[in-house]
């Protein structure tokens, strides 16, 4: 299982472990995943997803997971995040008519 958010894609970046004496080795920084069901108003169902904590935050920020995505650009999002767009525009337009 990769080590990658399912909406926003951010995965591991690296660096160096720098010491007292100037000494760098490499390291890896790991993003904070969490595996968490979010409700989704349109689809009526939970969705579960692999997300980092900075996704989390910025989902409760936007209105929950419906919000988030809708507001967010194509180009920002992972293909898994693309794909539960896509069903929630969908259900939408089958609710409006």
């Amino acid at each position: 299982m990769a080590r990658r958010c399912a909406l926003t894609g951010k995965g591991v970046q690296t660096g160096n472990n720098v010491s007292h004496a100037h000494n760098r080795t490499r390291r890896r920084f790991l993003p904070n995943l969490q595996v968490s069901s979010l409700m989704s108003e349109s689809l009526g169902a939970t969705v579960r997803l692999r997300l980092c904590a900075h996704t989390l935050r910025s989902i409760e920020h936007n209105g929950g997971l419906d919000g988030y995505l809708l507001g967010t650009s194509n180009l920002k999002l992972s293909d898994e995040a693309l794909k539960i767009k896509r069903r929630i525009k969908r259900a939408q337009v089958k609710a409006a008519a």
